[in-house]
């Protein structure tokens, strides 16, 4: 009876973790004695991961990864010019702490999205906010904002983001709207924010794609001289013979 109408005080004060972890607890160890002081730590602990996986599973749910992706599934013994050292590095999230950028470049199929979507989930984790875009739709995004008149609500959307992802960059040339709501929305994160960019192409190829000499040294400027190099080579992991990952489910 006591722990019924303890149970229900728990959830009136929505302390969810305290009440799941007090009635697995009872209902696995019905006779085992334990202290107050014993409990009430176990049951605040419960409550403290409760929150902070209710955060995290908010923070993915924002981020809008492409793909669930992890560094812990990458296999390093594949020949993809990635280096465990340089993913153990990133895998502290201080890039982020520091605002520095990860450029990640490569032929299509070689894994550039699941890595930089892994980036992003390890980022979530550390407790940091994540937003995924694939570079033509953030345009559209953009585009759409000027026109119903958020263009500025969305600009401090993608300022506030602790690690904005921008994925296939350079597939098409840019227009003139483009390079300058791109850097916009870079000058706006600049020494704030980190940016993750893929790419088929090497940065130095990248004035081509932009289009306009002085915005593309503007936006370059921007992006490559605080940033991690990540040059990706070798066959499609969508092929049946490669994947980035152990997992028989490829990495993409």
């Amino acid at each position: 009876m006591l722990v019924e109408q303890t149970l229900e005080k728990l959830n009136a004060m929505k302390l969810y973790g305290m009440a799941n972890y007090l009635r697995t607890w009872v209902e696995r160890t019905p006779d085992k004695e334990l202290g107050p002081t014993d409990l009430v730590g176990l049951l605040v602990d419960a409550e403290w991961v409760h929150r902070e996986n209710k955060k995290l599973s908010s923070r993915l749910r924002n981020a809008r990864l492409r793909q669930t992706a992890c560094l812990e599934d990458i296999d390093y013994s594949l020949a993809r010019g990635l280096t465990k050292g340089q993913v153990m590095e990133l895998s502290t999230s201080r890039w982020v702490a520091q605002a520095q950028n990860v450029l990640v470049t490569g032929p299509t199929g070689v894994g550039k999205s699941f890595l930089a979507c892994a980036l992003g989930q390890k980022a979530c984790r550390d407790g940091y906010g994540v937003v995924y875009r694939r570079t033509s739709r953030l345009f559209d995004e953009l585009a759409q904002a000027r026109a119903d008149g958020t263009y500025p609500h969305l600009l401090r959307r993608l300022a506030k983001a602790q690690v904005l992802i921008l994925d296939d960059f350079g597939l098409e040339p840019l227009g003139a709207s483009e390079r300058k709501e791109l850097l916009e929305v870079l000058e706006d994160r600049y020494g704030s924010g980190a940016t993750v960019v893929t790419s088929q192409l090497d940065p130095k190829d990248w004035h081509a794609v932009i289009g306009d000499a002085t915005l593309a040294d503007a936006i370059l400027d921007r992006l490559v001289h605080n940033a991690h190099r990540l040059k990706l080579t070798g066959d499609s992991v969508r092929r049946p013979e490669g994947n980035l990952t152990r997992a028989k489910k490829g990495a993409k």
